[in-house]
């Protein structure tokens, strides 16, 4: 209606107009078309730009998504133009889609979490706490926890499982359970408290045939390999409810963590769920290879998403190790024997300060007892225990528990000599307790 309107309009104004101005007018007319093609035609550009870029970030995306993004291929004329812009001016590089690999990731990790469970055991355990009460007097009260372990090697009589040292140290009453929910005694083999790492062992004998048939040895994989934004799984005992599967990433390596005790540990980094139980369970790659022991997390209420694991290349040699040692039996009271000395802790304040070593300083050698007719000396350091690490007096004690009088063992020390600390190794056969000597 309006159209019709203006060419009535127009046809009026046309036949009242003199006859002179009527070229004058079709050329205005003429002009005026033009310029309504160009607007249509630039809009209709316009248009093409747009949606042109707007369905190829689609496509972008959605290929992304589904995983088939591939990277465009240049033209000849799109690759001279290319070179032609580099030459004229210099360009700082810029990561193209073509660099980047396509993102994989597995939502779905049942297969995974079936194949290792066999091979991962929930750990309780019984053991002494010593507090000072409201008056700075100690005192010591039996409690209940519970960690995780990983069954790393079968002997001929015994199946030896992996976990964190603070898991069992202080323990006097060990059960692992298995994935049937089986529950055996367990016995520690080997500590290792500088590295937080411990080897427990289960006598084959007491297992039952059909739990026997349902558990594993796992597999053990290559932290080294790993990268930074890698899947991962986490599996353990968490607040000792029985194991649990929670899935992350790897979300960084090499962490430097010190413990409560001054003792710095390397960790990987994992945003995948570690919780109270989760301790010495396993850290599995997506092909089902435990990377990594679970050891800590970080808690908070500015803190999410920070759990620790030891990596699995730099456990293996500790472990290996620990699996030789003789299965600790605790010995009768009577029965024990002693080193004969006293002793403070040397932490890590008092390391710092001091530039000392971190471990149990020697500063009595009592007479008459072990170490008195041994190479150890007052002022030494001592730092393991059998070949195994010890950083307090408290862990030494609990040593000294599993070896009876007339047991000969190995003491590594560290010796001041001309203003430096020397390492070297003592051996103490030891003798029945000396009076008033609480080691």
């Amino acid at each position: 209606m309006y159209e019709d309107d203006n060419r009535n309009l127009n046809h009026m104004e046309q036949n009242q107009m003199p006859e002179q101005n009527k070229p004058e007018r079709r050329e205005k007319r003429k002009g005026g078309a033009a310029r309504k093609v160009a607007a249509v035609t630039a809009a209709a550009v316009l248009f093409g730009v747009v949606a042109g870029g707007v369905m190829t970030g689609v496509n972008l995306v959605g290929n992304h998504l589904l995983g088939l993004y591939l990277p465009q291929q240049s033209t000849a004329a799109e690759t001279e133009e290319a070179a032609e812009e580099t030459t004229a001016a210099p360009q700082v590089k810029q990561q193209t889609q073509a660099a980047v690999a396509p993102v994989s990731s597995t939502t779905d990790v049942s297969a995974i979490a079936e194949a290792a469970m066999p091979s991962v055991v929930a750990i309780n355990d019984t053991m002494t706490v010593e507090q000072r009460n409201w008056f700075g007097m100690p005192q010591t009260y039996q409690a209940t926890s519970s960690g995780s372990g990983i069954i790393v090697a079968q002997s001929d009589t015994e199946l030896l499982i992996a976990t964190n040292n603070h898991v069992v140290s202080g323990a006097t009453d060990l059960e692992v359970t298995f994935v049937d929910d089986n529950s055996v005694a367990a016995a520690i083999k080997g500590t290792d408290s500088a590295t937080d790492l411990a080897i427990i062992a289960v006598q084959l004998s007491d297992i039952p045939a059909d739990t026997m048939s349902k558990i594993q040895v796992a597999s053990l994989g290559d932290s080294d390999q790993l990268k930074v934004g890698q899947q991962v799984v986490a599996i353990g005992n968490a607040l000792g409810y029985g194991q649990s599967v929670t899935v992350g990433y790897i979300s960084a390596k090499d962490r430097k963590i010190t413990d409560e005790n001054g003792v710095e540990h390397t960790y990987l980094q994992t945003d995948a769920a570690i919780n109270p139980g989760n301790s010495g369970g396993a850290l599995l790659d997506l092909n089902g290879n435990v990377i990594g022991i679970n050891a800590a997390k970080t808690a908070s209420t500015e803190v999410e998403g920070m759990g620790f694991a030891i990596p699995i290349s730099d456990a293996r040699d500790i472990l290996d190790n620990l699996m030789t040692k003789q299965t600790r039996i605790a010995v009768d009271k009577d029965a024990q024997g002693y080193l004969g000395i006293r002793v403070t802790n040397i932490d890590a304040a008092t390391s710092q300060a001091y530039g000392m070593p971190i471990g149990v300083y020697v500063y009595q050698i009592m007479d008459g007892g072990a170490a008195a007719n041994s190479d150890l000396k007052e002022k030494d350091i001592i730092t393991k225990f059998d070949g195994q690490s010890i950083t307090t007096a408290e862990e030494l004690t609990d040593m000294l528990t599993y070896y009876e009088s007339g047991s000969q063992v190995t003491l590594t020390v560290q010796t001041l000599v001309n203003g430096a600390y020397i390492e070297h190794e003592v051996s103490v056969t030891l003798a029945p307790q000396v009076p008033e000597n609480q080691n």
